[in-house]
């Protein structure tokens, strides 16, 4: 007879039998797997015991179930010791009718993949414990997809105890105490600098062997990884040929680019290098990207140059069609801290877009290095969650948890990785827990805040010391060996700083793809961007063909086909987005490519670009500037992006790092968007060529102008850009800045702004003040004339209208507030006042300012007048830059200072506009 508990377990049983794995494995033996006792019996009716059976190994699935999904709050993870243990009352066994004295023989036949095919319920749990609750952990049910949970399940379980070759394990437990040494090296010669060596986590450099070895012999050509400060000095050194003397030449306060080339520099935790690395008979190139001190802002940069080198190397499809798989040749690996990968929002945001189209890698490796203290801030403190890499569930993103006092462990959760990586091309998350030997850094106290486990630090014999003791223990090599190989490596860096006294660095900035490219000159505003009428004609009309089957929006058709083909026959009102079509589409001819992303961008903002249509009856996208030529080798990708700043902008940034040949923009939905990316433009687009020598081409489009939106939707807050210029107030030492600032008043202009990014030997980042309300304004408009060869983008536009000898007043601005300050002068016939438009602030056009208030010599007056407040806009900027140019006082004319960009009340913001224009023109 069936217990009461029995008849409920017989349900659980039949849910059980009717999972695909059960039925996989029963399928020979009858209708949903029910086994025939004898051939004699009938099979209609099971018999008690084989119904008692089938119940038993119902439960025993179902407690594997349950330490696939909780063991991990029970395994032992810690090194120290010290985290709380959580207890897990699902792997409890009466929740399943199983004991641990049941003698009963189970078929574990499609149920637990560990080779072994019958076992007693105790020797399961030992199994289970051992898997699922040891120093390495995994936590993959949050996988979407139930081959990709079946698969990570049978892997894990087959290669938990799969060996490491003996030879390997030597080498592994050299390259530890290499690292070690080093950092005592280090800690000997320079005990008052920060280092933020790798010590209490040098089992992270198994990681890193194990993906080098292992991408190596799987033919990945290139792996670009980010990696925050942690250790990063000891991957730099000892495993990926920085050279050593430079390394102790910025210990000792020098500079580490030879004399000659513009930087500044910086601190040794953010150093890089582009190597080659070989393995036996293969190699795989490593590139470490800079380190800004600003945390995981690296992880979309690293992510965005990983894409750019897959399409470099044809890795993937670059268009609308994204078939193709990314990642056979280049790997993205993302290195996190345990602190900074719980909190900092870019993390969930790079997350966000690892899948979507444009921006997809094929997967990238994480690694946490978990330090289990994050500055002096302990784990319950420093977030919400279990775990710190609890944000990669977001995606679905299996996590393996690894002790690193277990460098084995480390080993095979690494292989277990790159595998799924390989097979899924999907993201994965290695957790290594560890520890930090010093404080946050080398000159922190620790015990100030973490007494009790720096207690247990501070007597703790470290993990290389532990593996050189294994590996001696094993039989696997002598300790004089291992001694051998400290002393030998002792010796090399003590002859390197020897040599850092005279050593000169090499710049290597400007290699491979950027063979041919410099560092900028003096002037770099100056240079000649015009394209053949005939070419802009034909790249004009391809920009708005579409194959004749395409249902396009008749709107579309009518107000943006139809205009452009009669503006480009007639060749004159050319509008913003035109002139656009006609700089992508002559840069691709030109052997270019380009991408744009941002959100919306493929139909604009403010519905003005079409750059990509959408097919009225089946949802399908066409891009026409793809389909220019036949067999056309350059394209341009149209990326309509996550609802993110940070994470876009930072992707985008690693492109134009990464390729001088493509031209990458970021667009903002509105201007004033851009300050959720500001870790990124502070870090990277302003000051990555002054830190690092890494060129940018980056265009940044920022739609701006006071149109009565509110405080949200006015001001891209240009005044924070230009207080981010290293331009000089003087302008007599040229020209060259960190970036470039403009603020275009027509579309010829933006043409060649476009242009002008392409076609010079170096590369800087564009920063525009972009429009909104003149991207159809007539007199925004441009003839080709405007576009033809010989012509050029100019920072200074003068007044033709007026006659120069009656001027009096010379009212200086920039942007769509111009053709406001015009209408009123033309409104009010007023012919005494001159309207300069300053097209670019930055750099600062030193000369071009002179030569046309030259023309005035009976102006006594002289005016900047802008639409944003008063402690706002370009006023900070080009006061003490004007008076020193020209010698005499500025006035303002604005609005007055505000602590919002802008009002957001209708009839205040008329009433300023209205005040503003007439001030222009009033008497001082």
């Amino acid at each position: 007879m069936f217990s009461q508990n029995n008849i409920r377990l017989s349900t659980y049983f039949h849910r059980f039998a009717s999972c695909q794995r059960f039925r996989s494995y029963h399928s020979k033996t009858g209708v949903h797997g029910f086994r025939p006792k004898t051939t004699q019996k009938s099979v209609g009716i099971p018999d008690a015991e084989a119904i008692e059976n089938r119940i038993s190994s119902g439960n025993l699935f179902r407690l594997v179930t349950a330490y696939r999904e909780h063991g991990h709050k029970e395994a032992t993870l810690d090194p120290l010791k010290l985290a709380k243990r959580v207890s897990a009352p699902e792997l409890e066994l009466s929740h399943y009718g199983l004991a641990h004295e049941q003698a009963t023989l189970h078929d574990l036949h499609g149920i637990l993949n560990t080779g072994v095919t019958t076992a007693t319920t105790s020797d399961v749990i030992q199994k289970l414990r051992e898997i699922y609750c040891g120093t390495v952990a995994v936590e993959f049910q949050q996988l979407q997809s139930l081959e990709e949970r079946e698969w990570f399940a049978q892997r894990y379980e087959e290669t938990r105890h799969e060996p490491i070759p003996p030879e390997r394990k030597v080498a592994l437990a050299k390259l530890m105490l290499k690292c070690q040494a080093y950092d005592h090296f280090l800690a000997s010669k320079f005990p008052t600098v920060k280092r933020y060596g790798g010590e209490g986590a040098e089992s992270m450099m198994m990681f890193f062997e194990e993906v080098f070895s292992a991408s190596a012999q799987a033919g990945i050509q290139d792996i670009v990884m980010c990696m925050p400060h942690r250790g990063r000095n000891n991957l730099l050194t000892c495993m990926l040929n920085f050279p050593m003397v430079v390394m102790l030449q910025k210990m000792k306060g020098k500079r580490e680019f030879p004399p000659g080339v513009k930087g500044s520099g910086d601190v040794l935790s953010h150093l890089s290098i582009s190597t080659d690395l070989k393995y036996g008979e293969r190699s795989v190139h490593v590139s470490l990207i800079p380190n800004p001190s600003h945390l995981e802002a690296n992880n979309p940069v690293c992510v965005g140059k990983a894409r750019s080198r897959q399409r470099r190397l044809g890795d993937g499809d670059y268009t609308l069609d994204e078939s193709v798989t990314h990642g056979d040749k280049v790997l993205c690996v993302q290195v996190h801290g345990d602190g900074s990968v719980a909190a900092q929002g870019v993390v969930a945001e790079t997350f966000s877009i690892a899948y979507t189209p444009h921006f997809r890698v094929g997967g990238s490796i994480h690694l946490a290095v978990n330090n289990q203290v994050a500055f002096t801030t302990e784990p319950e403190r420093g977030r919400s969650s279990m775990y710190c890499s609890d944000v990669a569930k977001m995606i679905g993103c299996p996590v393996i948890h690894v002790n690193g006092d277990d460098p084995e462990e480390v080993i095979r959760a690494t292989r277990l990785a790159m595998e799924y990586r390989d097979t899924f091309r999907k993201d994965v998350f290695v957790d290594l827990v560890c520890f930090r030997r010093w404080g946050h850094n080398e000159l922190d106290e620790a015990s100030f805040t973490q007494p009790l486990m720096y207690q247990v630090i501070n007597n703790k014999a470290s993990v290389p010391d532990q593996f050189r003791a294994q590996v001696v223990n094993e039989g696997l090599c002598g300790d004089a060996e291992l001694e051998e190989c400290v002393n030998d490596w002792q010796k090399h860096l003590n002859d390197q700083i020897k040599l850092s006294e005279s050593h000169v660095p090499k710049a290597d900035h400007l290699e491979k793809q950027w063979s041919g490219f410099s560092q900028a000159p003096d002037s770099i505003s100056k240079w000649e961007t015009g394209v053949s009428p005939d070419l802009l004609k034909y790249v004009g009309a391809k920009s708005v063909s579409v194959p004749e089957d395409f249902a396009l929006h008749p709107n579309i058709h009518k107000t943006h086909v139809g205009r452009r083909i009669v503006r480009l026959e007639e060749g004159t009102g050319l509008d913003w987005s035109t002139a656009e079509a006609l700089a992508f589409g002559s840069l691709l001819s030109q052997g270019f490519n380009v991408r744009i992303s941002g959100q919306d961008v493929g139909r604009g903002t403010f519905s003005h670009r079409h750059a990509m249509l959408v097919d009225q009856k089946t949802d399908d996208m066409y891009i026409p500037l793809n389909h220019m030529y036949p067999d056309q080798k350059t394209a341009i990708e149209v990326s309509n992006s996550a609802l993110s700043e940070e994470a876009v902008l930072g992707f985008e940034y690693g492109i134009s790092i990464d390729d001088p040949n493509t031209l990458a923009i970021w667009e903002a939905q509105f201007g004033d968007f851009f300050n959720g990316a500001q870790p990124i433009i502070d870090t990277y687009v302003c000051s990555g060529e002054t830190k690092w020598l890494r060129q940018s081409g980056l265009v940044i489009l920022l739609p701006h102008g006071m149109d009565g939106a509110g405080p949200e939707h006015s001001s891209c807050r240009m005044e924070r850009f230009l207080q981010m210029t290293d331009s000089k107030e003087t302008g007599i030492d040229g020209d060259d800045v960190n970036f470039q600032l403009a603020n275009p008043t027509t579309s010829a202009q933006y043409f060649h702004l476009l242009r002008r990014q392409m076609v010079r030997n170096f590369r800087k980042p564009l920063i525009m003040a972009a429009p909104k309300m003149i991207l159809r304004f007539p007199a925004a408009g441009s003839s080709l004339a405007e576009m033809a060869p010989g012509t050029a983008f100019q920072t200074v536009i003068g007044d033709t209208t007026v006659d120069p000898s009656r001027v009096t007043r010379v009212v200086i601005c920039c942007g769509k507030h111009y053709y406001a300050l015009d209408k009123h002068r033309g409104t009010e016939n007023i012919n005494d006042v001159a309207i300069i438009r300053l097209e670019e602030l930055c750099p600062f056009p030193v000369e071009d300012i002179r030569n046309e208030l030259n023309k005035y010599k009976n102006a006594k007056e002289f005016v900047w007048s802008q639409e944003e407040h008063r402690n706002m806009g370009a006023w900070s900027f080009i006061n003490p830059r004007f008076e020193k140019v020209v010698g005499t006082k500025l006035n303002f004319v604005g609005r007055d200072v505000l602590a919002a960009p802008a009002t957001g009340v209708g009839e205040i913001h008329k009433q300023e506009a209205e005040m503003i224009i007439k001030d222009a023109f009033a008497k001082l």
